[in-house]
């Protein structure tokens, strides 16, 4: 049985999941595994998406790097999407969102235009990734936080926090 939760924090590029990531990590211990790093560092690409500029992953070889490194728990799986990872490897979803006007922005800052552009507004506007994590996922473990500016993701990270002392607080009870 684990002694710690994984946590998946998704969402359209652009809303803040790394940030999240990276602070939660730093804040509680949990490994921060950034999906894309994993994939390139295990050689999981099959292609390369010339119009969306982006990396086609081989999810088969992905999940196969990532089952040693996630079944012991403990880790913050960081990706645009979640419904690739098997149910009994997640504990929570966190689905961050932010509003179109903003994301635009840091989406055209990072010098996304065209296809790749159009393609990550509309994910987010029709809230894909929301409703890839509750169809995936039991709803009970899917949240959904919003991240416009730096305090949200304080406040995020402060809530993300409560929940995993009260999943050992749980499980240190059913082992009891």
């Amino acid at each position: 049985m684990r002694t710690n939760p994984n946590i998946v924090i998704t969402g359209t590029p652009g809303v803040g999941k790394t940030t999240h990531a990276e602070l939660l990590a730093r804040n509680t211990g949990l490994k921060h595994l950034p999906i894309n790093q994993v994939a390139k560092e295990h050689d999981c690409h099959e292609d390369w998406d010339e119009e969306l500029q982006t990396w086609i992953v081989d999810e088969d070889k992905l999940l196969d790097a990532l089952e040693p490194l996630v079944a012991p728990g403990g880790c913050i799986l960081d990706w645009h999407a979640c419904d690739l990872f098997p149910q009994r490897w997640v504990d929570l979803v966190v689905v961050i969102r932010c509003d179109s006007t903003t994301l635009f922005d840091r989406l055209t800052a990072r010098g996304y235009s065209g296809k790749k552009l159009d393609e990550n507004m509309d994910a987010e506007i029709m809230q894909m990734l929301l409703e890839e994590a509750k169809e995936g996922y039991d709803e009970e473990i899917v949240v959904e936080l919003y991240s416009e500016v730096a305090e949200d993701v304080e406040q995020n990270v402060e809530r993300v926090e409560q929940w995993i002392e009260a999943w050992k607080k749980a499980k240190n009870e059913e082992r009891a």
